[in-house]
């Protein structure tokens, strides 16, 4: 139906006339060029928002990442060929979980305690493009890090990688996992002491107890069934396979874990945030 003529123009019949003296309603943006201007401003923000604060997670992923290379070699003494490849192509994956699971949630709490975690949410821009955003920084944020904790693993034990353009997506996925499962534990879980505790339960769970840079047939069956279900020894899985030949098995399922994890994050972040009033 066409709108009706009003003074001759067309009158927009969805938009109530204004009363002498007051404003006219603000018409509502939306459409991809209005989803994807409000991203790259998320975007911005986040990384202007962050910039003394994310330095220091990418120290401590370099730390994870290299000082645990560095550490395993003092804990396991000499070990022979294959064991070594084993943990060096495991450092990448050891480096890309912190920030993800450890700076996400840490950021989030830290908004929720100085008042400004709604102020985010009220901001002109569509709240999944203000979440695809966080995502995208904190995927590609990782990456310096676990390259350079791959550096110094290879330096520290001499070995020859076998690198495949599959560790490309490997990486990104895995990292987009990551920062996924930590943006959505930080917004389901309101009260930031306890994403905290969780947080920091789970970087000691998976320096120890995971089959990251140990394989995973040195665990009871009772801790690798459960470790089949959990992200950590699939992420190794994948980044393991882009870099070496022969090392790493299960791969195929190794990718449905990590993209049923990153979906059932994205799941649960929309959920909360879309509900937010």
């Amino acid at each position: 139906m066409s709108a009706p003529v009003v003074g001759g123009r067309a009158h927009d019949s969805t938009v109530d006339d204004a009363a002498p003296g007051t404003a006219r309603p603000t018409a509502i943006r939306r459409g991809p060029r209005h989803w994807l201007h409000g991203y790259r401003a998320m975007m911005r923000f986040e990384l202007l928002n962050q910039r003394t604060f994310l330095p220091v997670f990418l120290a401590v992923q370099l730390l994870l990442g290299a000082g645990m290379a560095i550490m395993y070699g003092f804990f396991l003494g000499d070990l022979p060929p294959l064991a070594m490849r084993y943990v060096v192509t495991g450092i990448p994956a050891l480096a890309l979980f912190p920030l993800g699971f450890l700076a996400v949630p840490t950021v989030v709490g830290d908004m929720r305690r100085k008042g400004c975690y709604d102020f985010v949410w009220s901001l002109p821009v569509p709240r999944l493009a203000s979440a695809a955003a966080t995502f995208t920084v904190y995927t590609l944020l990782a990456l310096p890090g676990a390259a350079v904790a791959l550096l110094v693993a290879v330096w520290r034990y001499d070995v020859t990688l076998q690198v495949h353009p599959s560790i490309v997506p490997a990486v990104l996925l895995a990292s987009l996992m990551s920062a996924s499962v930590g943006f959505g534990m930080a917004h389901a879980i309101a009260d930031p002491s306890i994403t905290n505790l969780i947080a920091n339960v789970l970087v000691f769970g998976v320096l120890l107890f995971s089959p990251i840079v140990v394989p995973i047939s040195q665990f009871p069956d009772w801790l690798a069934g459960i470790h089949h279900v959990l992200p950590f020894e699939s992420m190794a899985v994948v980044v393991r396979a882009g870099l070496s030949d022969g090392l790493a098995t299960g791969v195929p399922r190794a990718y449905l874990v990590l993209g049923a994890w990153t979906l059932g994050s994205w799941l649960v972040a929309a959920r909360v945030i879309l509900r937010r009033r």
